[in-house]
């Protein structure tokens, strides 16, 4: 350069470099002109040397840029054989320390990138990554050129980004010949996407909300450019611009969702694309096949020359098709990478902390499941680990968005075919009911019934895969179902973690899907020797009702599914669990057999608990358990025809049935005699009474006995009542419930059922028209000691004129004048039972009778002495409206006899009982 030029360069006011600059532009025209090449690349590298390097004279640097600037806007068209001198310098000064530096680095990029246009691509990385920073820089001023440069280089991708090639690339510009270049294939374009997105991959981490929102416009402009393709790329850069969601600047928020939507969008543009070329080629197949198939047709009736003609004008038509198929679409050589994607919105949704991103995943899920469903089911696992805790958000927009992923999701399972590939009978239709899995023998379990076909998925109610929602049938109608592919292993352990969920919308979610997989493949889903059949077990101890009521419905499913040792084995583990947790016994312990005994069948269930209670040593579980059995045997709805069964014993099944319970109710004495009530075994009941002086009357059988006499007030014992208007007929009925009077303290209880034998009483007297002898029954199985309860009654009857009247009758028919082996103890046909010997009532008794001992001397061992019946704390209910009468001293503590003694206590302690309520009796009729 010449010296003035030099030193103008170097001044340090503006206005002497821009004169000094303007002189080199005209300097490097006129030798551009002379094609005095070397000139000019001398003069370009002093620049290069000598100012724009000179890092510690930021004049000189300032001089440089100016003047690289003035070289390349007189270079013209013969730029870009100088770019790899001019570019590099002007890049490092982006980076220098004082802003002015790089303000005016801005200006003599955007000057030559002027002049080079599409030449400036070459070298886009190394400006974008330059930009990227400066967007972002402290300096106001430096922020405004680097977005003035920012936007000339956008202009310049969105012309030619897609088709331009550096003249760099021609031969003609190298003055080398055409015809000796032998490689035939299409130059590079300047503009590199493949170089580009690792770049961006790097970058896209950035927190400066300046930064993303630049590069969130240059994405979005890189994805208008048809032909780049960016959306291939987009699981390079996908995550990272999720977390930008995550920010607090709205701006970048409100740009990247817009980019996102494009995205989006774009994919399902080119699933559409796709799916409408391969159902367009699969249509003209089939036409094509139709055509050939007529052709021979015809050919049978057609002579040899209209079949030539026929198909000559089918293969004419055959290229026609083969012409437009070659017509391009935009989109549909287009390669989205779904597993990739998927990947990165699976991994988001483990990010409770940024919503918005949580958020945007579920709703590319959502879509995806439209799109490309076959592609989301391996992730089916990954997606309900995270899926199912954000359906119980605090964030509404998220709690709905998880309920479409899981309504679509579960859809989609749903409708998929677990039938393996190969020969084999042809799937029924869709709206048919495939037949059941149940064996014939355990049909009856099935209490279901049919789900309604517009049951929704979406909620956590029961899914019935029997019967297909409509959307289903929609789906699998058109084509056969897909094939499962589905890693039912990893999709159950997944769901099983969900059980320690905090939130009870997630374990019901859970536990529906279980129930859902069950469905589809029973085989494959919840073995009992796995893990998770005992965090099956675990959940029963849920605090959430609904989260029990699924778990026991999918319990009661893997066992209507399984094997008879399966079924064993959860009633097994299920007595365990009520064993050591008696917590939940006491609270969850009825709504479990409920539920058990409506999803299964109820005489089924209580079989097998029947024969495991039966075969317990802890006596004291026993016979709380029999308590909550009998009680729902009675009062459940659910058990409304098991309560039915029982009172017909004319058949085989029923008395069997009635037996099963009976050995195991033993450990509860007032159940078995409940029982016996309910079975209309009125004798044996009767007979029970007998042992029931032998026991020792302690305050929970006093209570149990008040619990028994207000259901005998109940409406499922309404039968019984009326029974009591048939004295002839049931004359043990009264035994029964007279003995019960005589049981009872003078409480609430005690005057309900008197009044209620009293209110029935006076119809001895119609009986009594002509007198018959009274005649004393005397059952040959009892004792020969002399039994306290009949005295008890005959002493109550003898002060009770009415009720007299009511026994004479009773003991003058014919009928009961017999002992209990010859008395009538209900219909002839439960006679004929007993005479088969189908019910042995001696060993049902003696059964009874050793496990009460047996239940007594543990009690003993348990305790130590025997303290006898302790009535100071027996409180009965007010149910009926009546007060308690007042009641003597509490038998003392000290007071305890030992065993060989204490029957002798027990019974004196009752007679003193019916003593009080004898006096009470006459002092009523004396006051008569």
């Amino acid at each position: 350069m010449e010296p003035n030029v030099q030193r103008l360069l170097n001044d340090k006011l503006y206005d002497k470099r821009k004169l000094g600059a303007l002189e080199l532009e005209r300097i490097i025209r006129e030798l551009t002109a002379a094609k005095d090449y070397e000139r000019v690349t001398a003069i370009l590298e002093q620049l290069v040397s000598e100012y724009a390097y000179a890092v510690h004279q930021p004049h000189a640097r300032n001089g440089g840029l100016i003047g690289l600037a003035a070289a390349a806007i007189a270079l013209g068209s013969e730029l870009p054989r100088y770019l790899e001198i001019i570019v590099p310098p002007v890049l490092a000064c982006f980076t220098d320390q004082d802003a002015r530096v790089r303000y005016y680095a801005c200006e003599s990029m955007y000057n030559i990138a002027k002049v080079a246009k599409g030449e400036i691509l070459k070298y886009f990385n190394h400006i974008f990554d330059a930009l990227c920073r400066l967007g972002a820089d402290s300096e106001l001023s430096v922020k405004n050129g680097a977005e003035l440069l920012d936007r000339l280089i956008k202009d310049i991708v969105s012309e030619s980004a897609a088709t331009y090639v550096s003249v760099l690339e021609n031969p003609e510009y190298d003055g080398k010949d055409v015809d000796s270049q032998e490689d035939s294939s299409e130059p590079p374009t300047a503009f590199s996407l493949p170089k580009f997105i690792p770049l961006l991959k790097e970058r896209i981490y950035v927190i400066n909300p300046f930064t993303r929102t630049f590069l969130v416009g240059w994405i979005t402009l890189l994805d208008s450019i048809p032909d780049l393709e960016l959306v291939t790329y987009l699981p390079e850069f996908l995550d990272g611009l999720l977390k930008f969601l995550g920010g607090h600047n709205a701006d970048v928020h409100a740009a990247t969702q817009a980019c996102l939507d494009k995205f989006l969008n774009e994919i399902k543009r080119i699933a559409r694309v796709k799916k409408g070329i391969s159902e367009s080629k699969k249509s003209k197949g089939d036409g094509k096949r139709k055509r050939e198939e007529s052709i021979d047709s015809a050919s049978v009736q057609l002579g040899p020359d209209e079949v030539e003609e026929a198909g000559s004008t089918t293969a004419a038509d055959d290229d026609g098709e083969v012409s437009s198929e070659d017509d391009w679409v935009p989109g549909q050589d287009v390669q989205i990478n779904y597993k990739a994607i998927l990947e990165i919105l699976t991994a988001t949704l483990d990010s409770p902390l940024e919503e918005d991103s949580l958020q945007e995943a579920l709703r590319w899920i959502v879509a995806f499941l439209d799109i490309c469903p076959e592609e989301v089911l391996p992730f089916t696992p990954k997606v309900l680990a995270h899926l199912l805790p954000a359906m119980a958000s605090g964030v509404e927009p998220i709690r709905q968005a998880a309920a479409r992923v899981n309504s679509s999701l579960m859809e989609y399972v749903v409708s998929l075919s677990d039938e393996p590939e190969g020969p084999g009978p042809p799937p029924p239709p869709p709206l048919s009911r495939p037949p059941s899995r149940i064996p014939t023998n355990l049909a009856p379990e099935r209490q279901e019934g049919a789900s309604s076909n517009r049951a929704s998925l979406a909620s956590s109610k029961d899914l019935d895969l029997r019967s297909p929602t409509p959307a289903q049938n929609r789906r699998i109608s058109p084509t056969p179902s897909p094939q499962a592919d589905l890693d039912y292993a990893a999709a159950v352990n997944s769901l099983t973690l969900l059980f320690l969920n905090d939130h009870e919308a997630t374990r019901v979610a859970a536990l529906t899907w279980l129930i859902m997989l069950h469905r589809k493949a029973p085989r494959k889903i919840v073995a009992f020797n796995d893990g998770t059949f005992p965090a099956l077990l675990k959940t029963l101890s849920d605090p959430a009702e609904a989260v029990v009521t699924k778990d026991l419905q999918l319990l009661s499913q893997i066992s209507r599914n399984s094997e008879e040792d399966y079924f064993s084995n959860f009633m097994v583990n299920l007595l365990q669990l009520f064993s050591t947790d008696r917590k939940l016994l006491e609270t969850r312990g009825n709504l479990i057999i409920r539920q058990l005994c409506m999803t299964l069948s109820a005489e089924r269930i209580y079989r097998t608990l029947a024969e495991c209670i039966e075969k317990e040593d802890d006596v004291e579980f026993a016979s709380i358990m029999v308590q909550n059995l009998n009680n729902n045997l009675i009062t459940a709805p659910e058990l409304a025809d098991l309560r039915k069964r029982l009172r017909n014993l004319e058949t085989k099944d029923g008395q069997t049935f009635f037996v099963a319970l009976f050995r195991s109710w033993c450990y509860n004495a007032v159940a078995t005699f409940s029982l016996c009530l309910l079975a209309q075994a009125y004798e044996a009941a009767y007979n029970l009474l007998q042992i029931f002086a032998e026991l020792e009357m302690t305050v929970n059988i006093l209570i149990q006995i008040d619990k028994l006499v207000q259901l005998i007030e109940s409406p499922v014992f309404t039968y019984l009542r009326l029974q009591l208007l048939e004295p002839e007929k049931y004359p043990y009925l009264y035994k029964c419930l007279y003995g019960l009077l005589m049981l009872l303290p003078q409480s609430s209880a005690f005057a309900a059922l008197k009044n209620r034998l009293n209110s029935v009483s006076s119809i001895g007297y119609l009986h009594i028209a002509q007198p018959r002898p009274y005649v004393t029954s005397t059952a040959p199985t009892h004792h020969s000691r002399q039994n306290s309860i009949a005295e008890a009654v005959s002493s109550f009857q003898t002060h009770n004129p009415r009720s007299k009247s009511v026994h004479d009758t009773h003991a003058s028919s014919p009928s009961s004048v017999t002992t209990p082996s010859a008395s009538t103890y209900d219909r002839p046909n439960r006679l004929k039972g007993r005479e088969e010997g189908l019910i042995r009532w001696d060993q049902l008794l003696e059964k009874f009778r050793s496990v009460q001992d047996r239940a007594r001397r543990a009690q003993r061992l348990g305790v130590g002495l025997d303290e006898g019946p302790d009535f100071s704390d027996f409180r009965i209910s007010e149910s009926q409206g009546h007060k308690e009468p007042p009641r003597g001293p509490p038998v003392p503590q000290k007071d305890a006899v030992p065993p060989a003694i204490a029957p002798t206590k027990r019974s004196s302690g009752l007679g003193r009982q019916f003593g009080r309520l004898g006096g009470a009796v006459a002092g009523r009729g004396k006051r008569s």
